[in-house]
């Protein structure tokens, strides 16, 4: 046998072993996340298990910060934003009691990630990002993982939500804001749900996931859980004119 061509073979074969050995290290430390992150964290809806363990976080990170995927904590990106800690982005999706079929908006939705946990849990998404790196980090990401049509990625400014596929039965609103938009609670359909992290209205008070419900034209939430994570940058208020 050729030299060089032995010396590629082993090459190769030693490449192989290291992709799935990595492969193997990311799927344990996914069953690590679901079974010591989100289960002893009040993580119960089998869907969201399943899908969370199914799917491959690191996926939704750049190349760079794939070893990061599964911490307990958010992973910071560039432009002030983060993937959401596993256990929040979780327990955010759980108070949306998503059913199949449901009509889902996901705003400031990043890289992709938990628009496709919901797909996967059975609701066709629509996606706003409109940051366009992590706008393309998400088509990449979602690129033949789910079937056609699952998710859908808009590239805009999410505090605008898309009224073009309104009404909604869920929205997800991917970060802390300061308030939740009556334009974007306009886009529920009755009885639809929203999630999303509230800023603390005080020093010294936890910012907190909150869920809502629009009935009969009006819209009201309900605190949930203390839950700490980046602002987003759309949804804040613009800086104020100091002479």
């Amino acid at each position: 046998m050729d030299l060089d061509h032995a010396e590629s073979r082993a090459v190769l074969h030693a490449e192989s072993r290291a992709m799935a050995d990595a492969e193997h290290g990311m799927a344990a430390a996914r069953r690590f996340m679901v079974d010591g992150q989100l289960r002893p964290n009040k993580v119960t809806d089998p869907r969201l298990l399943a899908a969370m363990g199914d799917l491959p976080r690191e996926r939704f990170l750049p190349a760079n910060l794939a070893a990061r995927a599964y911490a307990d904590e958010d992973v910071r990106l560039d432009g002030g934003r983060a993937l959401m800690q596993p256990m929040a982005i979780a327990r955010l999706l759980q108070l949306l009691r998503i059913r199949d079929g449901d009509r889902m908006l996901v705003l400031g939705a990043g890289t992709g990630y938990a628009a496709a946990v919901a797909a996967a849990c059975g609701a066709p998404v629509v996606a706003v990002e409109s940051d366009p790196a992590l706008f393309a980090l998400a088509r990449r990401a979602l690129d033949g993982l789910l079937p056609a049509g699952a998710v859908t990625l808009v590239q805009a400014d999410p505090a605008q939500g898309h009224a073009a596929g309104a009404p909604y039965d869920v929205i997800l609103i991917e970060g802390e804001v300061p308030s939740v938009p009556d334009s974007i609670a306009a886009q529920l359909a009755e009885g639809g749900r929203l999630a999303t992290v509230l800023a603390a209205a005080d020093r010294g008070v936890s910012a907190r996931a909150v869920w809502g419900v629009r009935h009969g034209g009006s819209f009201s939430v309900t605190d949930a859980f203390d839950c700490a994570t980046l602002p987003l940058p759309a949804f804040q208020p613009a800086p104020a004119f100091v002479f």
